[in-house]
């Protein structure tokens, strides 16, 4: 399973979006859910405090949720390039 490296970024990316969509963190659960993607709310809410690598199904998943572009879920993510 492929996965993404979590940053805090994208996780307030994530918040700020559920919440522009006007959804709680149990309601974007519920809907994870119906798509097969099997997680808890305590689970969920470490995507958004960073403390957890979101694998790339979900990040699929919650584009589909929110209505979003890639772009909006992935906005002021750059590399850390050295």
């Amino acid at each position: 399973m492929q996965k993404l490296r979590n940053t805090t970024t994208l996780g307030n990316n994530l918040r700020t979006i559920r919440k522009k969509c006007r959804l709680t963190q149990e309601q974007v659960v519920a809907r994870l859910n119906l798509l097969n993607i099997e997680i808890t709310r305590s689970y969920y809410s470490r995507y958004e405090t960073g403390e957890l690598n979101i694998p790339v199904e979900t990040i699929v998943a919650l584009r589909y949720v929110f209505q979003c572009s890639y772009d909006e879920l992935f906005q002021n993510i750059r590399p850390d390039i050295q």
